[in-house]
């Protein structure tokens, strides 16, 4: 059963279903306001997340070329990810200096989640893949 795919309705739906603050750059602005007054520090939690995700996705395009496009691993390869790695860890800090933590405290955090979703101390697909309410 082929059903025709109506690209128009469908963008129509996703504009739709999209918030003010992501079509409506007033919208946007007001909302960045209303979080710098809730004390959100957004301009450093944006360069933080924003910062990291690109990062990473240029290590992981780097990664896809070396196990699908055939690369060769070599200590060039290896300084390149070492370097996207050390440009993570810069956004990274950025995300703790708006968060007002450290990276201790984030590590202690992660260590009582991950051992509050695996309680026998070891990695379980079942604990992983049902995890309890509240658990992200």
């Amino acid at each position: 059963m082929d059903k025709k795919i109506d690209f128009k309705k469908y963008t129509e739906f996703v504009d739709a279903v999209t918030s003010d603050a992501s079509t409506d750059f007033l919208a946007l602005s007001d909302r960045l306001v209303e979080l710098d007054e809730k004390g959100a520090n957004i301009e450093r939690l944006l360069t933080g997340f924003v910062g990291m995700t690109a990062e990473s996705a240029e290590g992981l395009d780097l990664v896809k070329k070396l196990v699908f496009q055939n690369k060769e691993w070599n200590p060039e390869i290896r300084e390149h990810l070492v370097k996207e790695c050390g440009d993570v860890c810069f956004y990274l800090a950025e995300a703790f200096i708006a968060l007002n933590i450290s990276l201790e405290e984030v590590i202690q955090k992660n260590i009582e989640k991950l051992s509050a979703r695996y309680p026998n101390g070891c990695f379980e697909s079942f604990y992983s893949e049902n995890r309890q309410k509240g658990d992200v």
